[in-house]
């Protein structure tokens, strides 16, 4: 054997190439309608952050994607609701591809989009991309978590919100990669339930950063990025705490104050603000736009997990007996639960001047 075998991928067993960005774009092409949907939308969620558009964005939708019908079918439910709410409520559908993992598990619809540890990933972007045309062209606003730092460059034109996750918040490729995105990106807190890492996080990525990455006919390429004023806060909970209470959104309107920050703050209702119980999920969300009533200004958006059915579901080994609509990961609140629930923000926030 060579020696520079015994030198580099000495635990690589295989590799294969990808199809590039641009081939992918040219199988699956934005369409008009969708490139108008997104560019709306985005503006929309700058003007609310901007505070020149009074609305609550709401981003609502599955934990994560596995079953493209049903997803499909949740779209079409949520475009429907998002007509009767639209004066004071902006949704914005969930649509979650890649899941990290603190040890292992499904890692999403692009790692492993047959649910059976195949790992077909150059079929889950097609499918990533595919649902993310339909819901553009349906006229809805897609939110996603940007995890992998090459995929953006297949799907990031079709998304109007992004997430880093409580897990990558720390990570120095994420803020660099977040710093280069053309949507306004939320930042978790950390798992712990601090806010050291997300004040961090978004002191950096509103800077000019140079990094690594694949141009659209995938060759490597240093990017040099002008920073993204869009970043904003997520209060997620963690470490056994809540932080959706008005006692934790000051705390944290003073820490980004004292950052010199926007006093932007969207709460996520699941997670460790509701113990990853779907039932909570509503109560955090009231408890959030009676703050707003009341006269809180720095809330500015919130994230529901919800599906079409409630609770969730383990992988089955026969793929048949998946039930339809329900969760393989996070617990979720069911649509008439999530129907219900907007609509009874919708009153509450109705005349309320922001």
């Amino acid at each position: 054997m060579n020696i520079l075998d015994q030198l580099q991928n000495v635990n690589v067993l295989s590799s294969e190439l990808l199809a590039t960005p641009e081939e992918v774009k040219r199988r699956l092409p934005m369409t008009e309608r969708a490139a108008a949907t997104v560019f709306k939308y985005r503006n929309i969620v700058r003007a609310i952050l901007d505070r020149t558009d009074p609305r609550l964005f709401i981003v609502v939708g599955p934990c994560s994607i596995h079953d493209v019908v049903a997803a499909r079918e949740y779209a079409n439910r949520l475009k429907e609701l998002a007509a009767r709410i639209e004066t004071t409520i902006v949704p914005i559908m969930r649509v979650y591809f890649e899941k990290p993992r603190t040890t292992v598990g499904w890692k999403g619809l692009i790692n492993d989009p047959d649910l059976d540890d195949s790992f077909h990933i150059e079929k889950g972007i097609h499918l990533a991309r595919e649902l993310l045309l339909t819901i553009a062209e349906l006229g809805l606003a897609a939110g996603t978590e940007a995890l992998d730092p090459i995929m953006p460059q297949y799907l990031s034109e079709l998304v109007t919100w992004t997430a880093i996750g409580a897990r990558t918040t720390e990570s120095q490729t994420h803020r660099e990669m977040a710093s280069g995105l053309s949507t306004p990106v939320g930042f978790k807190n950390g798992t712990d339930g601090s806010l050291a890492a997300s004040i961090n996080a978004l002191q950096s990525v509103r800077r000019p950063h140079h990094f690594l990455g694949i141009t659209q006919q995938g060759q490597s390429a240093v990017f040099r990025t002008r920073g993204n004023a869009y970043a904003h806060l997520v209060l997620r909970g963690g470490g056994g705490r809540v932080n959706y209470d008005a006692v934790s959104i000051a705390v944290a309107e003073r820490e980004l104050r004292a950052a010199s920050l926007p006093e932007n703050v969207v709460v996520d209702c699941s997670h460790g603000n509701s113990n990853k119980d779907p039932s909570l999920q509503p109560l955090v969300a009231e408890n959030c736009v009676t703050q707003i009533v009341d006269g809180n200004r720095s809330i500015v958006g919130l994230m529901l997990e919800s599906h079409l059915r409630g609770g969730n579901q383990p992988i089955p080994k026969d793929l048949a007996t998946l039930e339809y609509g329900v969760s393989i990961t996070d617990p979720c609140i069911d649509w008439p639960t999530t129907e219900r629930l907007l609509l009874d923000l919708d009153r509450a926030l109705r005349g309320v001047r922001r």
